[in-house]
């Protein structure tokens, strides 16, 4: 499994996880490991763009919701 979707599994499971990515997802995604490529696709929040990246179908991603950043 990538990592990107180990980060979109740790969001969906972790309300702390996704309070950490609305108030910066910048540092929530570097603190995890997420490289350059993986986070541009979770900012663009095109569950396509995503599932390319993280090389699974698109279909995978559609249960996924990525919270908005807050500030």
């Amino acid at each position: 499994m990538s990592k990107l979707v180990d980060y979109l599994n740790h969001l969906d499971q972790n309300a702390d996880a996704r309070a950490a990515h609305s108030k910066d997802p910048h540092a929530a995604m570097t603190h995890f490991g997420l490289s350059h490529e993986e986070q541009a696709a979770v900012k663009s929040r095109d569950k396509n763009h995503i599932a390319k990246v993280a090389g699974i179908d698109p279909a995978e991603v559609g249960a996924v919701e990525i919270p908005e950043a807050t500030h």
